[in-house]
């Protein structure tokens, strides 16, 4: 089994760098101007709390949130009733906010890395894991919610 090697907020992070540097040096078009600029900060805001959300969640149920760590709990409430992985759609969600704030087309190419980066390196790894340690009551769980949305 793979392992995780790089962590799902390093990847968000530096995809947040990498959108406002192309926005600063490669601008392709201006999408948004002001003051509609500042409605990313209700996407931006709602990943954020989504995310969060989802992350008290494992807390809650005294079980890791970290990626790579084996969980003690499978997490089937709240936002996980929708989607396999909340957490990570926040942070998808938040990085649309940061494209619409920033204005400019460039920014956006960075999500479809993001997503691609998350689903290959973290999330199959993350599966592999639930579905050791949780067998049939992950595959139930898998049968009927999806990956992201």
């Amino acid at each position: 089994m793979r392992r995780i090697r790089v962590m799902p907020p390093a990847y968000w992070a530096a995809a947040i760098a990498a959108m406002a540097v192309v926005h600063q040096f490669l601008p392709i078009a201006q999408l948004f101007s002001m003051p509609v600029r500042w409605l990313g900060l209700i996407p931006l805001i709602a990943g954020i709390l989504l995310a969060v959300g989802a992350a008290r969640l494992f807390n809650k149920h005294q079980t890791t949130i970290k990626p790579g760590q084996t969980s003690h709990r499978l997490v089937t409430e709240g936002p996980f009733r929708f989607s396999r992985n909340p957490i990570y759609v926040g942070m998808v969600l938040s990085l649309a906010g940061v494209a619409i704030i920033l204005g400019s087309l460039s920014p956006w190419f960075a999500i479809p890395i993001f997503v691609g980066l998350v689903a290959y390196n973290v999330i199959p790894v993350e599966e592999s894991m639930l579905r050791e340690t949780f067998g049939s009551e992950y595959e139930q769980y898998r049968a009927k919610v999806r990956r992201w949305i």
